[in-house]
């Protein structure tokens, strides 16, 4: 039997109702494993093993009566710091202007509470969310566990290191172009980004959404089960919806699934990403699917347009930071965002157009499939100390290509672990597989996702513990 930090919240569940052990004894464990790995990987942000432990006490209290309270009831979780806690502030990265202490609880986070989630601690970020990489002027650097010379991606980065190093079964991300499923990739574990307004969220914006950050399928549903549940402080919210997450049967006989091995733009693909998506493909079609090849969605005048549009949307943000709080921004963000100051209104409104482009495009792409199989980065791996795979501020969004279109078109899309590779320059280093559905599919991209972990039934791998010499 796995150590139990390594349990999946499935199986930490199974064993509280069987008695096997308690939360206040997975409490223990995982404290005392977060100490080995976490100076090495810096994945937490207000991490409280005292308070955490103190509810693990009360859920064990509670597991001992038979009378556990929500569907979570003592199983770990943390949620990234983008997302508010109530009694603590929201540094977005940087810890910079007013830090005033959240009033409430995020939407994901009050729901994970009424199930009785212990909350582990918040996860890392970049500044203003807004590189996919572990580097933050405010956290400091996160590393991959899989390699510490190595980048998380991000902007989910702690969540990512902190599901591949074993802290917890669950953890929340946000994804507003890519956060959630590019360091899942890179972190070898599944990161979910579902349809916009499926798990509401605040602040809300066009393309933001958060999700689960597992090291299952089976998992990242189970969480869905408590973040699906509506609140009105999202004003982009889906309708509520009764949907048996846990049910991930699924008949893959007469579907037609669309291979997208081309993003349309950006960095070129890796072989090797390139090998493993085609061997996932054929697993689908081995079950029953279709594999019909698609064209890209994205071009290079929507990725641009889309750059300009945030990069005005970033410097109205440092706008608000006196001058000398903007010198303590990362420089490669300020050396992007600057570009803000120089757009005009006329340049802003034609970027904004491009993010309803790709709504056009990823729409229309189901007129021909039911889903979309694709690459969910290009590359495997990059230095930890970038700030991208590019690591070029005039060319920040190179390796989003295969995810962005997806959060403006507003499709659910998964990430699941496809293999390894097996390049000596990134050795041993996960490769991810991307899934995508029709808008407002989300119980179906992630019946499809369980299906292919299934199908690839990849030996059970996990960091290893760096040695100190």
């Amino acid at each position: 039997m796995p150590e139990l930090h390594q349990l999946t919240a499935t199986q930490l569940l199974e064993g509280y109702r069987a008695h096997s052990f308690s939360p206040r004894d997975v409490a223990g464990a995982l404290v005392e494993h977060i100490a080995k790995w976490e100076p090495h990987i810096n994945a937490l942000y207000a991490y409280q093993p005292d308070a955490f432990i103190h509810a693990a006490e009360a859920s064990t209290q509670r597991w001992a009566k038979g009378q556990p309270s929500g569907h979570l009831d003592g199983v770990p979780v943390t949620l990234k710091e983008l997302i508010a806690t109530q009694g603590m502030p929201v540094p977005g990265g940087t810890g910079l202007g007013e830090q005033a202490l959240a009033t409430e609880d995020a939407p994901p986070a009050a729901r994970l509470d009424e199930d009785n989630a212990l909350l582990l601690g918040k996860t890392t970020c970049p500044d203003f969310g807004m590189l996919s990489s572990g580097l933050s002027s405010f956290h400091g650097l996160t590393r991959n566990p899989w390699d510490l010379a190595c980048n998380t991606g991000g902007s989910s980065s702690g969540a990512g290191a902190a599901a591949a190093a074993g802290f917890g079964p669950l953890h929340v991300g946000t994804d507003i172009g890519g956060s959630i499923r590019l360091p899942a990739a890179w972190c070898g574990v599944v990161g979910f980004k579902p349809t916009l307004g499926r798990v509401p969220i605040d602040p809300y914006y066009m393309g933001r959404c958060a999700g689960p950050m597992t090291r299952s399928v089976e998992d990242a549903a189970l969480m869905m089960t408590a973040l699906a549940r509506t609140d009105r402080r999202d004003a982009m919210r889906l309708p509520p919806e009764k949907i048996d997450w846990t049910d991930l049967a699924l008949d893959l006989h007469g579907l037609r699934v669309g291979v997208m091995m081309e993003a349309g733009c950006g960095l070129p693909l890796n072989e090797e990403i390139r090998d493993c998506v085609e061997q996932a493909a054929k697993q689908l079609e081995a079950a029953g699917a279709t594999l019909v090849p698609l064209a890209p969605v994205l071009t290079r005048e929507m990725l641009d347009g889309l750059d300009n549009f945030w990069q005005g949307r970033q410097w109205v943000e440092l706008l608000k930071l006196s001058p000398k709080e903007r010198e303590q921004v990362l420089p490669s963000i300020l050396a992007w965002a600057e570009g803000g100051a120089r757009l005009t209104g006329v340049a802003a409104v034609q970027g904004f157009q491009q993010t309803m482009a790709m709504r056009r495009a990823t729409e229309a792409a189901f007129d021909k499939v039911d889903a979309v199989i694709s690459p969910t980065t290009p590359n495997i791996a990059f230095p930890a100390e970038w700030s991208s795979p590019t690591n070029d501020p005039s060319q920040p969004f190179e390796h989003i290509t295969y995810t962005v279109p997806w959060n403006m078109g507003e499709q659910p899309a998964i990430t699941i672990n496809a293999g390894f590779s097996r390049a000596a320059t990134s050795l041993n280093m996960p490769i991810g597989v991307q899934l995508i559905g029709p808008r407002f599919a989300d119980h179906f991209v992630l019946k499809l996702a369980k299906q292919l972990e299934d199908r690839l039934a990849l030996p059970m791998q996990r960091p290893t513990l760096p040695t100190v010499n």
